[in-house]
C-alpha cells in the first residue's frame, strides 16, 4: 500500500435525520436564519443552517470534546 501524505477521505454520505420541534424553537431558527442573512448577505435555508448549528454547538462543548478525545484515543500500552 502506498504511503500517501493524504489519508483516506472519510465517508461523506449525508445521513437523513427527521425530527419534530416545538413552534417556539422553529420560530427562533427562522429568526436566526434572517439574522444570518443580514449578517453575511447570503440566505441559507434552515435545512442548511441546522447541521452547521449542531456542529458548532458540539465543537463548543468542552466537556463533550474532552470525553470524545479520550474515547477516540488509543489505549496506552502497559508493559
Amino acid at each position: 500500500m502506498a504511503d500517501l501524505k493524504l489519508p483516506r477521505i472519510p465517508d461523506r454520505t449525508p445521513v437523513r435525520v427527521t425530527i419534530s420541534i416545538l413552534p417556539d424553537l422553529h420560530q427562533a431558527i427562522v429568526e436566526y436564519a434572517a439574522l444570518y442573512s443580514q449578517t453575511y448577505g447570503r440566505e441559507e435555508s434552515i435545512t442548511e443552517l441546522i447541521p452547521a448549528m449542531l456542529e458548532a454547538f458540539l465543537e463548543g462543548d468542552r466537556v463533550f470534546a474532552a470525553r470524545r478525545r479520550n474515547r477516540l484515543r488509543p489505549p496506552e500500552r502497559t508493559e
